[in-house]
C-alpha cells in the first residue's frame, strides 16, 4: 500500500490506494502526553518525547514513508463542556422529534461537563455519564408516558444532593406550555 499505492485482500483482488488517506492512531507517548497538559509542558519538549517512542517502535524505513505526524492534545474543560453543549443539542434535536422541547439548567450542564472530564480517557467517561444519568433515566420516564400532557422537559439537579457515593441525580420535570422560566440552558 505505501509503495505501490494499491493493498491486495486475501483472494488477490487489487484495491486502489493512489488517493486514499490513511489515518493510524497510536497511545504511544500517551504519558509524557498527559504529564505535559497537566503541568503545562513545553510543546517543542513534547515533540520531541513522542518523536523518540515513535522512534522506539518503529523502523526508520516505516517512519519515513509517513507524510506528517499530528499530535493530538488531551481535552480540557472548555472542550468538555462544548461536548456537553453538543449532545444536549443533539438530545433536545431528538425530543423535537417527539414534540418535545428540552430545558437544561446551566448548573446540570455544569455538574455533566465537571463530572465528566477525566484527562487521561477524553470524552469516553463524559459519554457513559451522560448515557447513566441523562439519557437512561429520561428515555424511561418517556416510555412511561410522564410528560405526555407536557411542552417539555426540564432536567435540574436534585436537590438535596444525593450522597457522595450515589453519584449525580437528575430530576426530570414536565414543562407546561410557555412555562420553565429561570433555566440557563434551552436547547
Amino acid at each position: 500500500m505505501l509503495d505501490d499505492g494499491r493493498l491486495t485482500d486475501s483472494q488477490g483482488r487489487a484495491i486502489d490506494f493512489r488517493h486514499t488517506v490513511v489515518v493510524m492512531t497510536s497511545n504511544l507517548a500517551s504519558r509524557d502526553i498527559l504529564a505535559s497538559a497537566r503541568h503545562g509542558g513545553d510543546p517543542d519538549t513534547l515533540a520531541a518525547a513522542i518523536d523518540r517512542s515513535l522512534a522506539s517502535q518503529f523502523r526508520p524505513e516505516f517512519l519515513n514513508r509517513i507524510d506528517e505526524v499530528i499530535r493530538f492534545q488531551p481535552l480540557g474543560r472548555e472542550q468538555i463542556r462544548g461536548i456537553v453543549d453538543l449532545r444536549l443539542a443533539d438530545l433536545a434535536a431528538l425530543l423535537r422529534e417527539q414534540g418535545l422541547r428540552l430545558q437544561v439548567d446551566g448548573a446540570v450542564a455544569d455538574a455533566l461537563a465537571s463530572d465528566g472530564y477525566n484527562p487521561e480517557y477524553g470524552a469516553r467517561p463524559l459519554a457513559r455519564l451522560l448515557r447513566r444519568h441523562l439519557e437512561n433515566p429520561l428515555a424511561t420516564e418517556l416510555l412511561e408516558e410522564r410528560f405526555a400532557a407536557a411542552e417539555g422537559v426540564r432536567v435540574l439537579l436534585a436537590e438535596p444532593p444525593a450522597p457522595a457515593s450515589a453519584g449525580m441525580v437528575l430530576r426530570f420535570q414536565p414543562l407546561a406550555a410557555g412555562g420553565g422560566a429561570g433555566a440557563q440552558g434551552v436547547h
